[in-house]
């Protein structure tokens, strides 16, 4: 249970940081500091969501594409997710929007993969009990 925790809470430090960096990737504009946290933390667990749930579908459809351009796809499923991120975030009535498929949502999602990336090998991983 910690682990999923620590992945959300990963996401949305990523999803936060993009938004500082890329000015198309926007949360709206909260007074309070907790409404905020909580607004990236339900961002974060739907970008989790989709990433552990759509993603691997989209891979093994793009696989052909994939193949053919060396991986370079990859960004572009990428920018997908994060943009499908953005359409349910606001369908649940959260203030999150990425305005560009093109720009905006590829940059986001290179940044949000390098900051999970740096985090994710900079944590000590959960290990499972062994059985000698």
């Amino acid at each position: 249970m910690g682990n999923v925790l620590f992945r959300i809470a990963i996401n949305g430090f990523a999803l936060w940081v993009a938004s500082l960096i890329v000015p198309g990737i926007v949360f709206g504009a909260q007074s309070d500091v907790v409404a905020q946290v909580i607004a990236v933390a339900a961002v974060g667990l739907i970008f989790g969501l989709l990433n552990a749930v759509v993603r691997p579908i989209l891979f093994v459809l793009s696989l052909p594409l994939l193949v053919l351009t060396l991986g370079l796809f990859m960004f572009v499923l990428n920018a997908v997710m994060l943009s499908l991120t953005s359409w349910i975030a606001e369908m649940v009535g959260l203030s999150f929007t990425v305005q560009s498929f093109f720009w905006d949502a590829i940059l986001g999602a290179l940044i949000i993969s390098i900051i999970s990336m740096i985090v994710g090998l900079l944590a000590p991983e959960e290990r499972s009990p062994r059985a000698y």
